[in-house]
Parts: C-alpha cells; sequence; structure tokens
C-alpha cells in the first residue's frame, strides 16, 4: 500500500487535467471583477470602527504607522500569492499551492485552517450585520415589534438578522455567480461613496492638536484581555508586564488591524472563474490591497485627527462617536448605513471563497466527494449549500464575537504556507512558467515568513489554545477519512493505465512483407554486420524500415551497375515485441487480408494491403 500523505499533486494535474470537464467553473471574472471582489471582502464595518479602537486602546495617534506595517506584511503576502496563483490558478487558493508545494497532509492542514478562518468570518460578519443594521433602524426611528425587537442585534444567541442574510445570500449563490456579481458590485459602489463622503466631512473637522503626542508613553496594559504569546514569553523571561502605546503599542495594533486586509488571499480562489487567470488574478489581487491600504489609512488620519485618543472609549468606539461629539450627528446615520451594505459585500465574497475551499477540498477526494458536484447553473452548488448551512449554524449556536482572532490565526498560517511554497517551488520547479514573479525572491519570501509569523505572536495565547485543538481535530479526520478516499491514492493504488488493446497486439509477422515497400523506397537490411565489421560508437542496426523522404533523397534508385545483380528475395521482418507488463499473445490474430473463398455468392481474390 502506498503512502500519498507526503506526495505532492503535480501541477499539470492541479490546474484541470485530473478532474474533466464536469468539474469546471465557470469563467465569470475579468481583472476589475477580481478588484471589486477584493475590496468587498476588506472594505468592511472594520473601516469605521477599528482605528477608534486601536488609536484608544494601544496606538494612539502613532495607529497611522500600524496601519503602514500591516499593510506592508500584507503585500508580502499577496506578492506570494500572486506568483503562485499565476502557477496554479485553481479554486483552491493555499490549500493547492500547498499540495503543488509539500504534499497532500500539509494541504489537508491548510485547507483545514482555511475552513476555520472562513467559516468563522462569515459567522462573526453576520452577527455584526445584525447590530449594526438594529443601530441604523434605531437611528432612523423605525418602528419594530417588540416581538422581533428582542431576536434582532444580538451579540449570542438566536438571530434573525444574521440568519436571514446568511440564507439570502447562500440562495443567491446557488443560483449563479453572475447575479451575485452584479449585487456585489453595486454594493461596493456604494460603500465606496459612503467612505469617500466621510473622509470628506471628517477633514473639516481635523485639528493637528490631536496629533500630539503623535507617539504616547508606554504604560502598563490593564488585566483584562488576555495577554500575547509574545507578552507571555518575555514576561517569562524578563520578568516584565505587557505595555500599551509607546513603540510596543504601535505593534501590538498591528495583527487587529491585518485582520481588517484580510481579504485579498480571497481572490485567489476565483481563479478557476477568471479568463486569462494567471496574469488577471496577481493584478486584481496586488490592486485591490494597495486600494484597501489607502483607504483605510484615509479613515485613520481622519478620524485621529477629529477627537483625541484620549477621549475614546475602546469599548464603545465606531466612527459615529467623533462624528457626533464634533457636532455632525447625522453623518454618523450615514456610517451605519454604509457599514451594513460594507458587512453585505463581506459575507457575501466570504461564501464565494468558503465554497470554492470546500469544493477543492472534496474534488480531492479530502471531503465526500459528492460535495464537489455541479449544479446546472456550473456552480458548486452543493458546496455552497453545505459550507453556507454550517455557517449559519455556527452562527445561531456560538458565541462567535469572541473568536474573532481566530480568524486571524487561521489567515495567518496559511499566509506562512504560501510563502513558503514559494520558496519550495523555485527550488524544486524552476521550469515552470511564471507569468507573475515575486520581486526580490526569495529575500521577500523569508521576509513575508518573519513578519507573518511575528503577528502570529502577538495573538492571544487562549486563541493559540483553540487553534491548536481545532487543527488536531482535523488531523484525526484526515487520518480517518480523507486519506482513505484522497483521489491521489486512488491514482497511485490504480497504477498507470492499460494502453488500448490495439496496441497490446502483436502485428501479424506477414504485413510488411504482403505490402512491400513503397514506391521509391529501398529496404534497409534486417541482417547484423559480422563482428569485425562493427565499430565502437557507431549506432546499433535498426529493425527493417523503409525512408521514403531524406533515404530516398540520399539514395535516388538503382545505378546502370546494379542491373546485372539478381533479384534479391525480400527478407520477412519479425515482430518486436511490446514493452509493458501485459502479457503477449500467444497465437497470432488472424490476417486481416484474408477472406473467405465465398462472399456475396461469387469468389474473392486474396487482397494485399498496400
Amino acid at each position: 500500500m502506498r503512502n500519498t500523505m507526503f506526495r505532492k499533486l503535480p501541477v499539470e494535474q492541479a490546474t484541470g487535467q485530473l478532474y474533466g470537464g464536469r468539474h469546471r467553473l465557470r469563467v465569470v471574472y475579468r481583472t476589475r471583477d477580481l478588484v471589486v471582489l477584493g475590496l468587498g471582502v476588506m472594505i468592511g464595518a472594520g473601516i469605521f470602527k477599528i482605528s477608534g479602537v486601536q488609536a484608544a486602546a494601544n496606538a494612539g495617534p502613532a495607529v497611522i504607522i500600524s496601519f503602514l506595517i500591516a499593510g506592508g506584511v500584507c503585500l508580502l503576502a499577496a506578492l506570494a500569492y500572486a506568483e503562485l496563483s499565476s502557477i496554479v490558478p485553481v479554486a483552491g487558493s493555499a490549500y493547492s499551492f500547498s499540495y503543488v508545494a509539500f504534499g497532500e497532509v500539509w494541504a489537508w492542514v491548510v485547507g483545514w485552517s482555511l475552513v476555520l478562518e472562513l467559516l468563522l468570518a462569515a459567522s462573526v460578519v453576520a452577527r455584526a450585520w445584525s447590530l449594526y443594521a438594529a443601530q441604523a433602524l434605531a437611528d432612523l426611528n423605525v418602528p419594530v415589534p417588540d416581538w422581533l425587537a428582542g431576536v434582532i442585534g444580538q451579540p449570542k444567541g438566536f438571530d434573525v438578522f444574521a440568519l436571514g442574510i446568511l440564507l439570502l445570500l447562500i440562495v443567491l449563490l446557488a443560483t449563479g455567480s453572475r447575479l451575485g456579481l452584479r449585487t456585489l458590485w453595486f454594493m461596493v459602489m456604494a460603500k465606496l461613496i459612503v467612505i469617500g463622503l466621510v473622509i470628506a466631512v471628517g477633514l473639516t473637522y481635523f485639528d493637528p492638536g490631536n496629533l500630539t503626542p503623535f507617539v504616547p508613553p508606554a504604560e502598563p496594559a490593564p488585566g483584562t484581555g488576555g495577554q500575547s504569546v509574545l507578552n507571555a514569553v518575555l514576561g517569562s523571561i524578563t520578568g516584565g508586564t505587557p505595555q500599551v502605546f509607546g513603540v510596543w503599542g504601535i505593534l501590538a495594533a498591528a495583527p487587529a488591524i491585518a485582520f481588517a486586509y484580510i481579504g485579498f488571499d480571497l481572490i485567489s480562489t476565483a481563479s478557476e472563474e477568471t479568463d486569462d487567470a494567471p496574469r488577471k488574478v496577481p493584478r486584481g489581487m496586488i490592486t485591490s490591497l494597495v486600494v484597501a491600504v489607502v483607504l483605510y489609512l484615509g479613515v485613520a488620519i481622519t478620524l485621529v485627527g477629529m477627537v483625541s485618543y484620549g477621549r475614546l472609549d475602546p469599548e464603545k468606539v465606531v466612527l459615529t462617536t467623533p462624528f457626533t461629539m464634533v457636532g455632525a450627528g447625522p453623518v454618523g446615520h450615514v456610517v451605519n448605513i454604509g457599514a451594513v451594505i460594507a458587512l453585505t459585500t463581506v459575507i457575501l465574497v466570504v461564501l464565494i471563497s468558503l465554497t470554492r475551499v470546500v469544493f477543492s477540498m472534496s474534488r480531492d477526494g479530502l471531503l465526500p466527494r459528492g460535495i464537489a458536484g455541479m449544479s446546472r447553473y456550473r456552480v458548486p452548488s452543493r458546496a455552497t449549500l453545505v459550507a453556507g448551512g454550517a455557517a449559519a449554524v455556527m452562527s445561531q449556536t456560538i458565541d462567535v464575537l469572541t473568536l474573532e482572532q481566530m480568524v486571524v490565526i487561521g489567515t495567518l498560517f496559511a499566509f506562512l504556507f504560501v510563502c513558503a511554497a514559494v520558496l519550495a517551488l523555485r527550488r524544486d520547479r524552476p521550469d515552470l512558467h511564471r507569468p507573475f514573479r515575486m520581486p526580490a525572491a526569495p529575500l521577500t519570501a523569508v521576509l513575508g515568513i518573519l513578519a507573518t509569523g511575528w503577528l502570529m505572536l502577538n495573538l492571544k495565547v487562549q486563541t493559540w489554545g483553540y487553534f491548536t485543538v481545532w487543527m488536531l481535530a482535523g488531523l484525526v479526520l484526515y487520518l480517518v477519512y480523507g486519506r482513505r478516499r484522497s483521489e491521489m491514492r486512488r491514482l497511485l493504488d490504480e497504477g498507470p493505465r492499460r494502453p488500448p488493446a490495439a496496441l497490446m497486439t502483436a502485428p501479424p509477422p506477414d504485413l510488411a512483407g504482403l505490402a512491400g515497400p513503397p514506391p521509391g523506397a529501398r529496404p534497409v537490411s534486417t541482417v547484423p554486420p559480422p563482428p569485425d565489421a562493427r565499430t565502437p560508437g557507431v549506432r546499433p542496426y535498426q529493425p527493417e524500415r523503409f525512408d521514403t523522404g531524406q533515404f530516398a533523397q540520399r539514395h535516388p534508385g538503382p545505378g546502370p551497375g546494379d542491373a546485372a545483380r539478381p533479384p534479391q528475395p525480400r527478407p520477412q521482418s519479425q515482430p518486436e515485441p511490446q514493452p509493458g507488463p501485459w502479457p503477449q499473445p500467444q497465437q497470432p490474430p488472424p490476417q486481416r487480408d484474408q477472406r473467405p473463398p465465398q462472399y456475396g455468392g461469387r469468389p474473392q481474390p486474396p487482397r494485399h494491403r498496400r
């Protein structure tokens, strides 16, 4: 029994030849669609909240530097994703990249972390959508019945809004991607208009005095909320306590901000549905990330310039609060509406990516293959229903708002493998065509690994514990089910395919003699030369063949001296042994040119094939 746990998937099979046309997805995306897809998931409600929270809790006005640090780390990862997407443009994203670079068991580990990231992201954002929607209704004085007020805008437990938005988008995606793409375009344009309005109005209240001191002096961190792995390690070594503000506060804010940028990697899950994906996917990925970083920086500068960070409460900071404090309350209502639209696009793109990852893992047999079935709309409807249903159940049964960092750690874990995969494929497969190459690799790939690892160390110890439990459960599932049902294992157990029957049968021994040489060709003798005539380094003799091209040009025919020679009998060719492990037939098949003596009532002469 062959061990397939570390068997790598060849690039040629990963790009489609292995699965056939039944599992090919419909091409619907262009470059601008991919940019909208990235902005749809990266520009969420976090743009209206995260800058204020991190300024008040960790970095002060220097949160602007934290945004740049997080953006630089994500850009390194985006360059790695762009190169691998140009080599392996399939729906599995980091899962498929790891399958090609490292092997099946590592692909499962990365895929399982992506499932964690996307399942939790859909559930968390659905809950946040419900909170913002309920607040928007209250701000607009829309009456809500008493029986409904208790089941909307709830941080945990049953929530009608969270369940309803998930079910609506699941049905939308299961019935065709083009409708979902049009909806995405409309909502992304709407929230970009809201963000532009917020920045334009907020800059009118900008006060440079609110930016001083730009880097507040460090102070001990409050004891609530748990400590990061890095603080725990440093505390055990130096005996110090965690700090906020100062340099450490700037660095501590970066991992939380990286959560806002997460989403550019999801563009790679649309590779299989993109025309000319090796070129358009890297272009759309990097463009959308740069635009998102610029927009986040604009909102952060606006917020910290409107209100001093010392007046903000980290527990209650949303962008509506600073506008209310400066007397521009009506803009806060626009912000709530923009947040609802922004969160809708985030849920939509996350569900698209989740279903593509589940579809790819099912197609490879690591999850039940029935999930990879295609609907008449040429979209993975079964994967959409299964993955979306799991997200809906999770949003209603788990306090998902307390698990936001699980989304971050799952994503950063995939970032590590993608950067390492660039190095592995540069070493193992330098022959691969790379329409996009990561600049200054391997240096940038190594920097991406180090920066991503550092961001992971800034996550809470509790988050690492939950992540370890999830990964161990996934490894057990792989050993029990995925390893036994893997498509790669099936191919290895079956071995090479048998050639067609026509190639397995030896040719009749006298067909060559009956056919005779083609006109204008001279036969090459099969009689080996005497031992003393063989010269070292000279090619050995070949079986009988007829050269009707260059051989006939070099030897146009018999000369005048050849006429006196008596005709030589034509040697009979012998069948060559056929390669392969299959047994040779004991008896030659009947001759094709033999016919029964009576055919159609008249005797027929034997026919010879020419």
